[in-house]
């Protein structure tokens, strides 16, 4: 049979509908594409390898970064037609496999399920080192993907992440001003590493992430530090950026061999300029009179730039009917940030009064509730931070999945900061409820600035929960401060106190390459970190640095500015921890009624069941009685928790009690017992020396010197009294090694453990 031509016709005007449809799948059809391959050698000759056109060609662009054995492919695709939004729709995923370690997910479902928190910082940082680049003007909806094919001992998987993902936008279709290059950077005996291996990380006083662009631009840092020195980590920056254009080089030539023509971007619909002007002449004297009013707080200058924004909107929206109200908006909001921002220079001075490097009042308190561990306010302008001590066994302590526990080197946490950001922290109405990638970021940046002041021995695991309470700026910092304060005040023996400061800039220029002027803030509100160029925290102690994070909203600063915006982050922790220093200067050592204590008992190994109970029954008496919990640390040691002094005495009375009837007598290795036979086995038979005894086994082996298959050939039976002899126990089993067939012979001296005499006969 032939097919009819018209319905031929038909599909074969569908399929190539819908394989114009898919513009990439097009290209791939048509156009042949093959691998391609580059390599980035590092100055230690490290290597990464970027490959494209090998996997996922429907997206716009793929792209597999390798380093050692990890390997990660990152896929980026935009949609065709813009969006209305005044932003840059970008998402970024990353997706842990657990596959991709050789393990199996130990859910229940024994697959993988929602997001842990080691994939939401990984996107993060792969969302902060991108974004920059993008143009004001992108509005299509991009999502990039993060995928780890494999993951090895050595190598860690996020920066092969970060640069495939500035790899795939690179080649792909979608416009960017990149590429990027990114580095991790180690710091080992004072000398410098560059993507240290796991090990070498752990053994490192650094672990920073340099994400860097052409000319030595930085355009993003994310970093934690064992109390670093300002020099180093300046010296580390400067090493990291230079190395990243090994990866910027590497990624251009992809992209010129093997990458699509750019698409073109739709301009985006503009106000005339008359009504431009309008806007301006409505709102410049007003504008500028709200923003050098010192007088005003947060909500007052809020509320008063809202009655501006409304009053002019409705009056140019009446004058120009013909223009869409969002646009009119948008050139406002547009106006409004350039005032703010000129009113800096022009003064040299920021909206609340204070100067360039001022900080804002600071006032703390310790000891608030006496239930609680430890306890701490911190006040810094309308920025009020309430952070909590809780102190648990090491039970508590936080497990780690299967990759994070892998790129960590640690199976589970004792410390980890838990931070909060309710809707009313800002007066506003919001739904609280599962936490958001924003509150995680902040609470690891706080984690990160803590964790090196903590001693590694600590006998607890340590819960710290900072709730914002009010927020105008730099709250993630304040976290830093009431958090130092908490711990002290919970008698954790801190290295030395710990205190962060977040530095905005705000700069005048073409393009980053060349500045014509900036300013640097320090200690940021929250309207200099939304009208500014840079949200840049630093946390650490008075000697050194233990926590950084950079997010750039331009396409790059030079190391000049970033440069010295650390050191007048030094500079301004100090005096915070001045001020901290007027509240506690040291851990409290006064003990606190409401502290836990901790203890090691020693229990023999034959009291071991009985002190644990069927199915650990007796454990869990304890814990419900009174409140301690008791943990097995060897075969004979164990560690007794109690949430405080009086509920460890009444947990030891417990144990006692359980014990005391267990009292063993000592005996010697080589002496001669009476023994009680309580049960006869096809093996042997079960014997005690003393009532409270557990059974041992006297095997048939050791019944007689004859070979007997089974004890009722000896007449033995339960309840009958017979002598053996102790040979101590086995050290692995801990059971008793007695004998009956050694004895047989001459009489010898014979112990009664119940009677507690001794009496001659034979065995």
């Amino acid at each position: 049979m032939y097919a009819r031509p018209w319905k031929s016709c038909l599909l074969g005007n569908l399929i190539h509908r819908k394989v114009r449809k898919c513009k990439s799948l097009h290209r791939c059809l048509t156009s042949g594409v093959e691998d391609a391959t580059v390599e980035a050698v590092f100055s230690n000759n490290r290597t990464l390898t970027l490959t494209s056109g090998k996997y996922a060609r429907f997206a716009n662009g793929s792209v597999v970064a390798q380093m050692g054995d990890t390997a990660v492919m990152v896929t980026t695709v935009a949609k065709q037609k813009p969006t209305s939004g005044g932003f840059v729709p970008l998402v970024v995923d990353y997706r842990q496999k657990s596959a991709a370690a050789g393990r199996i997910p130990m859910n229940f479902l024994r697959r993988e399920l929602g997001p842990s928190e080691k994939e939401i910082l990984s996107a993060r940082l792969i969302d902060r080192s991108v974004r920059p680049l993008f143009s004001q003007d992108f509005r299509y909806e991009t999502q990039i993907v993060c995928n780890l094919l494999a993951v090895d001992n050595a190598n860690l998987p996020d920066i092969c992440a970060v640069n495939a993902a500035s790899a795939a936008l690179s080649v792909s279709d979608i416009p960017w001003n990149g590429p990027i290059g990114a580095v991790r950077v180690g710091l080992c005996d004072n000398e410098i590493i560059i993507n240290p291996t796991r090990r070498e990380l752990q053994a490192s006083s650094l672990d920073l992430v340099v994400t860097a662009t052409k000319q030595n631009l930085v355009v993003m840092l994310e970093g934690r530090g064992d109390v670093v020195l300002l020099n180093d980590v300046q010296k580390a920056i400067k090493q990291g950026t230079r190395e990243a254009q090994h990866v910027i080089n590497s990624i251009e030539k992809l992209a010129k061999t093997h990458g699509r023509p750019k698409r073109v971007l739709e301009a985006l619909p503009e106000v005339p300029e008359e009504v431009f002007q309008a806007l301006r002449m409505a709102s410049e004297i007003r504008l500028r009179e709200i923003f050098r009013d010192t007088t005003h707080d947060k909500i007052s200058r809020d509320v008063a730039v809202t009655a501006v924004r409304t009053e002019v909107l409705e009056k140019v929206r009446g004058d120009f009917p013909d223009t869409e109200g969002y646009l009119i908006e948008g050139a406002f909001n547009k106006y409004c940030r350039e005032v703010f921002r000129e009113l800096i220079f022009e003064r040299d001075l920021r909206c609340d009064g204070r100067g360039m490097d001022d900080l804002r009042n600071i006032s703390c308190r310790i000891d608030l509730h006496r239930p609680l561990h430890g306890s701490a306010l911190f006040q810094r302008g309308q920025t009020q931070v309430f952070c909590t001590v809780a102190l648990d066994s090491q039970e508590s302590a936080l497990k780690l999945d299967t990759i994070s526990a892998l790129d960590s080197g640690a199976r589970a946490k004792n410390f980890f900061l838990h931070y909060e950001f309710p809707p009313y922290a800002t007066g506003e109405v919001g739904r609280i409820g599962p936490i958001g990638r924003r509150e995680m970021g902040h609470g690891a940046l706080a984690e990160k600035g803590l964790m090196p002041t903590l001693p590694s021995d600590f006998p607890f695991t340590v819960r710290l929960t900072s709730e914002v309470l009010e927020s105008n700026g730099s709250s993630s910092m304040a976290s830093v401060c009431a958090g130092s304060l908490a711990l002290m005040d919970a008698g954790v023996p801190v290295s030395a106190p710990a205190a962060g400061v977040a530095i905005g800039l705000v700069t005048k220029c073409e393009d980053t390459k060349h500045l014509e002027d900036y300013r640097l803030l320090t200690d940021i509100l929250g309207i200099e970190d939304y009208m500014g160029d840079m949200d840049m925290k630093i946390a650490g102690t008075r000697k050194g640095l233990t926590a950084i994070q950079a997010d750039i909203k331009i396409p790059g600063l030079p190391l000049k500015v970033v440069m010295e915006a650390l050191q007048k982050a030094t500079d301004a922790k100090g005096k915070i921890l001045d001020i901290m220093k007027l509240t506690i200067s040291e851990y409290r050592r006064v003990k606190k009624d409401s502290w836990p204590v901790s203890d090691k008992i020693t229990v023999e190994p034959h009291q071991k069941a009985k002190l644990i109970g069927p199915g650990g029954v007796n454990l869990r008496r304890i814990y419900l009685e009174t409140g301690a919990q008791l943990t097995a640390e060897s075969e004979t040691i164990f560690t007794l928790f109690a949430p405080s002094v009086a509920a460890m005495d009444e947990a030891r009375e417990f144990i006692e009690e359980l014990l005391k009837a267990d009292k063993v007598p000592d005996l010697e290795f080589g002496g001669i017992y009476t023994a009680k036979i309580v049960d006869v086995k096809d093996i042997g038979v079960m014997v005690t020396l003393y009532p409270s005894m557990p059974p041992a086994l006297l095997h048939n082996s050791q019944l007689d010197q004859r070979k007997i298959a089974h004890p009722s050939v000896l007449g033995l039976e339960v309840g009958q009294e017979i002598q053996v002899k102790y040979f101590g126990r086995d050290p692995v089993s801990g059971f008793m090694r007695l004998s009956r067939k050694v004895l047989q012979g001459p009489s010898t001296t014979v112990r009664n453990l119940d009677k507690g005499g001794e009496q001659n006969g034979v065995a």
